[in-house]
């Protein structure tokens, strides 16, 4: 009745208010149809069970800056299941989770063949990864950073069923490898690590026939730009290859100059059309891996490109013959398709005023837990919720270092260590200010003067852009997977849970945690307002003394348990050690472990020098590299 008698007044209405009305009432039904279809779609998401919370978005991520500042402290949307009816993948949504009620389908429907590359194409190009469960948390990176980019056309190899399941109830176009491989972390350089970089071979020549161009990755690089137009700049190109380079050749985004490449290609990232060349190349590096079970992939790659190396294919193009003498070959820039060296220590990209498209995390020391631990300290990681609301809350810290160690002097082994010690005994009391609070410890910000590498070297290599000092990854000095590894508790004391020195700004930080804050402020005990007691100021302040004990600290701080981050203006001098004996001693048998080596002087084998958790403890310590063989072992 309201709607027709309203219809009544508007027909009485000047002309005037009959536009005003009917554009009001046209308003009215757009945004209920609106609203429906945001309450529908939201109900879809909220009722899969394998929706995951919405990560952090790259398209404003900050750089990795390296300058002086030492007072630093998901619902994935949805892509279509494996069809055997060719599509433009244009046209498909992604993320779309199949319905619970939803059988899987038989193995052999996600057997490779063409038709079902061939939903994922578009301009003729396909992006494809491949992995085994354990690389899940890696995978899902890499499709969710593709997806946001609006890249579409990419598929993943499954080499283990498990893999296979979990990605096609997540909505991941997936395919069967038939690899039959395990599905936990093989290790870098183990026999059946080797078998993947075969199956990454055999995929490759599996796939060029089917007459679709290749963009083959690994699991454990991520996307920072949309790749494709910059490829399609090379047209002639056969084969596009990242490589090991860690001296620029070039300064601006073109192919680096191929006659100055020394570093080995890297085949973590490279491109291929499917030109007879690369189907030929292809086929005989696959014969060559097959035939022989102790070659490394990319060895065999590097020796059969290189066999024929040279001349140049044009003046300006960047690209060289090679393999064949008629394989056209070009070598990505690393200064933006990086390498875990020209990103997270050169970062050549920032230097160079350049924006990269990838970095794949190689010239690293911690395993897969140092390449996660990497990713997330530079916001490009993809992980859920509770990783950002961990039990406990979190406990930060800012450290400090005086000028002189990082500025004064030459850089060399000698300062290089003063700096790094001063910061490890500062990150030793937070660790057990952390266990004894039950809270996940914020690593700081580290900072170093020299490199690391696996071989000797002068402290930075000669043509790097690396800058003295410069803000190194953690696991340049710690050991990232035992301080994530599971510790026997009888003998290693409770576990301290860790994160990354960016966390606290990251933008997946829920609310609830940003806006749950208490900073501590030490003081000297008997000045004014230094008393060991609970009492804060306006605005979440408490001053803490300085040289307080295990008992001092649970009375203060528990009535604080439900606060998230408690940030301590300081640690040095906080804390004076456990009550309990044994606990004391289950901690540093703990921590001991948690630091690594620097490696390696130029005049002395062995060139390593082994980092040591209580240096101070030690009257005379000198960072010298182990004298006799039997000098040679941890510090523990």
């Amino acid at each position: 009745m309201a709607w027709r008698n309203g219809c009544e007044e508007v027909a009485q209405s000047k002309p005037l208010f009959l536009t005003i009305y009917t554009v009001v009432i046209i308003g009215i039904v757009v945004s209920f149809f609106y609203v429906f279809s945001a309450i529908y779609s939201s109900n879809n998401l909220l009722s899969s069970p394998s929706t995951v919370s919405s990560s952090f978005s790259h398209d404003n991520q900050p750089p990795r800056d390296q300058t002086l500042n030492i007072s630093q402290p998901e619902v994935i949307h949805n892509v279509p299941p494996p069809s055997l009816e060719p599509q433009n993948a244009s046209t498909k949504s992604l993320w779309d989770v199949p319905p619970l009620d939803k059988k899987m389908p038989a193995l052999e429907t996600f057997r490779l063949t063409k038709e079902l590359v061939q939903q994922r194409v578009k301009d003729n190009v396909v992006i494809v990864t491949f992995g085994n469960y354990a690389f899940m948390d890696f995978i899902l990176t890499w499709v969710k950073q593709l997806t946001d980019m609006e890249v579409t056309n990419f598929l993943v190899g499954a080499m283990d069923t498990k893999l296979l399941e979990a990605l096609y109830w997540k909505g991941v176009p997936v395919f069967d490898m038939g690899s039959h491989m395990s599905t936990v972390d093989v290790g870098w350089g183990s026999p059946t690590f080797h078998k993947m970089g075969r199956e990454k071979v055999i995929l490759i020549d599996a796939i060029l026939p089917f007459g679709f161009e290749l963009l083959m990755c690994d699991t454990d690089m991520v996307w920072m730009q949309n790749p494709l137009p910059y490829l399609a700049r090379y047209p002639e190109a056969d084969v596009l290859t990242s490589s090991d380079q860690l001296i620029p050749t070039v300064v601006d985004d073109s192919l680096e100059v191929w006659n100055e490449v020394s570093g080995a290609y890297n085949i973590g990232i490279f491109h291929w059309r499917p030109s007879e060349s690369s189907k030929k190349l292809a086929k005989q590096w696959k014969e060559m891996l097959l035939a022989d079970d102790k070659i490394w992939d990319q060895n065999g790659f590097n020796d059969i490109v290189r066999k024929s190396l040279g001349p140049s294919v044009g003046d300006e193009n960047g690209l060289v013959y090679a393999f064949d003498g008629n394989l056209k070959l070009g070598i990505l820039p690393a200064s933006i398709f990086c390498s875990g060296h020209t990103y997270f220590v050169q970062a050549m990209y920032q230097q160079l005023r350049l924006k990269p498209y990838a970095v794949h995390t190689t010239f690293q020391y911690g395993g897969t837990e140092g390449k996660r631990h990497r990713l997330r300290e530079a916001m490009l990681f993809h992980d859920p919720p509770e990783y950002y609301n961990p039990p406990g809350g979190f406990l930060s810290f800012k450290p400090f270092i005086p000028k002189g160690l990082l500025l004064s002097g030459e850089h060399n082994v000698e300062s290089h260590f003063a700096l790094v010690n001063y910061q490890i005994k500062q990150i030793r009391t937070a660790l057990a200010i952390a266990s004894l609070l039950n809270r996940t410890l914020v690593m700081p910000p580290l900072w170093c003067r020299i490199d690391r590498l696996w071989y000797p070297h002068p402290g930075v290599l000669e043509g790097t852009l690396t800058r003295q000092p410069f803000l190194c990854p953690l696991d340049h000095v710690f050991e990232v997977n035992v301080m994530l590894k599971k510790l026997p508790e009888e003998e290693f004391g409770p576990e301290i849970a860790i994160r990354e020195y960016s966390i606290i700004d990251n933008p997946s930080l829920p609310s609830e945690v940003k806006n749950s804050w208490l900073d501590v402020q030490l003081c000297k005990e008997g000045t004014p307002d230094c008393d060991a007691s609970d009492n804060t100021t306006l605005g979440g302040f408490l001053k803490f003394p300085k040289h307080s004990n295990e008992e001092t600290f649970m009375k203060i701080f528990s009535p604080f348990k439900d606060v998230k981050v408690i940030k301590f203006s300081s640690v040095q001098d906080a804390f004076t050690g456990f009550t309990n004996k044994e606990r004391e001693e289950r901690f540093r048998n703990r921590v001991k472990r948690y630091v690594g080596i620097w490696c390696c002087v130029l005049d002395h084998d062995p060139g390593h020098i082994y980092y040591d958790m209580y240096w101070d403890e030690k009257p005379g310590w000198k960072a010298i590299p182990p004298q006799t063989p039997e000098d040679d072992h941890p510090p523990w």
